[in-house]
């Protein structure tokens, strides 16, 4: 009689080399209900990776499939393959939900933890006719980009900076996000009310890890509580759209997840919270892989049992990257908190951009929005755009008679490392970094190979392909 393995094999795939991001064909098994990736280099040897620790979830993942978008143009050709060919080549398979725009590398904070290991004493801006060039690359390729996220290191200290809003409002881009540590914001109060102007269509993107002060040292190297509520507090002031945004570290903040959810909803400008899972690249100060990296899984879980808002039917995958996006959305009416993806069915979310949620017909939504709305106003005509509620774009299309501040929404973002680089997976990104040259790079692809010198390694990796096919 055969003996059975201690595992079983749902597919195969290609990743990278944790060491020297050599190509390795890799499995994807489960085993003692949790999903892994098992991978080997002819050099190093064998890894193996976690990447679920919910098989159903995982297996979820995998119904959550749409048509790919594609971007109006593609900047390389197909030569190397995936993820040597960065980009867009024409066999990535997502165009750009959001692009990232980065205007310098200087920093006024060192974190122990940063993709782009910014600092003070990195001291480049780029020009403004180079983040013109950037960003004519960026509308060239989306037509009408969803959303441009103005980042760095720390943007809000270039000397330029209201010329470079002032040059992506003058261009077709939908919604534009500030990436910020909050420094100016907290301590200008002057800063703050200017950039309520660029509202609509303007949102923060607040980092904020933790309440407190020994997680902000290991994870921002200082403890920068004071700074956060200062921040807060000009931000409630105008009422500028803020997203949350926490680094999450196994074991060190993760056990605040259901806090920072409840702070947020109960501040007048937060219109949401974004966790990432710390992205084993760049500058990474005190973490090891095998026992601090957190999967999407684990993350959704920890938001099921904290937050107090949402169960397991309300945190969904995301349709474009469904392996590392997931989102839940909800109406902010009064005191009360009203999870809205439970009520939709995955068969019409994955329909397309045409369908519409109407939500004349349940009684709960139909009570809900009446105490919200005036007499006057009938919710029976009140709609949501599909296609707005469930891609990364902040809810625009609501009802009339609601704002966009009764909205919030709680996204996980997962960014593939060397780890877990999963190339199916990689295709589908969505997130997407415009390099100097005007290619536009996943960012995941682009921490790992192409930011700063690392695209010396990118060619050694390349010239051993071309010698292998000599």
């Amino acid at each position: 009689m055969p003996k059975n393995r201690p595992y079983l094999y749902h597919e195969l795939t290609n990743s990278i080399c944790s060491t020297c991001y050599r190509k390795a064909e890799a499995k994807i098994i489960e085993e003692n209900g949790r999903i892994y990736m098992v991978k080997r280099c002819l050099v190093h040897g064998p890894e193996k990776v976690l990447i679920s620790t919910d098989v159903e979830y995982y297996h979820r993942t995998r119904e959550f499939v749409k048509p790919s978008e594609m971007p109006q143009i593609w900047n390389t050709p197909i030569k190397y393959g995936c993820p040597y060919d960065c980009g867009l080549c024409p066999d990535h398979e997502q165009h750009s939900c959001l692009t990232l725009l980065e205007i310098t590398d200087h920093c006024n904070m060192k974190c122990p933890i940063c993709f782009a290991e910014s600092s003070p004493h990195r001291t480049s801006y780029r020009s403004l006719e180079q983040i013109a060039f950037m960003l004519d690359r960026i509308v060239e390729n989306e037509g009408e980009p969803d959303i441009v996220q103005i980042s760095g290191g720390e943007p809000t200290t270039h000397p330029d900076f209201f010329e470079i809003l002032e040059m992506c409002k003058s261009r077709p881009i939908k919604h534009i996000m500030l990436n910020t540590n909050g420094v100016r914001i907290a301590q200008d109060r002057e800063f703050t009310r200017r950039l309520a102007s660029y509202m609509p269509g303007f949102e923060i993107y607040l980092q904020f890890d933790s309440f407190e002060a020994s997680v902000l040292k290991e994870l921002r190297g200082a403890d920068v509580r004071r700074i956060r509520e200062d921040a807060i507090r000009h931000l409630n002031e105008f009422n500028l759209s803020t997203t949350l945004v926490v680094t999450l570290k196994k074991g060190l903040n993760d056990h605040e997840i259901g806090k920072i959810i409840q702070y947020g909803l109960k501040q007048r400008a937060v219109r949401g919270v974004t966790i990432q899972p710390i992205q084993a690249a760049g500058r990474l100060e005190g973490y090891d892989p095998s026992t601090d990296r957190l999967t999407v899984s684990e993350v959704r879980q920890m938001i099921i049992d904290q937050s107090g808002v949402f169960n397991e039917n309300d945190i969904l995958p995301v349709p474009c990257h469904p392996d590392c996006l997931a989102m839940g959305y909800a109406l902010k009416l009064g005191k009360q908190v009203l999870p809205l993806t439970r009520m939709i069915e995955p068969e019409v979310l994955l329909e397309g951009d045409s369908n519409t949620i109407v939500f004349e017909n349940d009684p709960v939504i139909r009570g809900k929005l009446f105490e919200l709305l005036s007499t006057g106003h009938s919710p029976i005509s009140s709609a949501l755009s599909l296609k707005s509620l469930l891609c990364c774009l902040p809810l625009a299309a609501v009802p009339k008679q609601i704002n966009y501040d009764n909205v919030f929404r709680v996204i996980i973002m997962q960014f593939l490392d060397a780890y877990n680089f999963d190339v199916r997976s990689v295709k589908k990104s969505c997130v997407h970094i415009v390099h100097p040259d005007g290619r536009i790079i996943p960012f995941d692809t682009y921490n790992l190979f192409y930011r700063d010198d690392k695209e010396q390694l990118l060619e050694e990796r390349k010239r051993e392909i071309v010698t292998a096919w000599e």
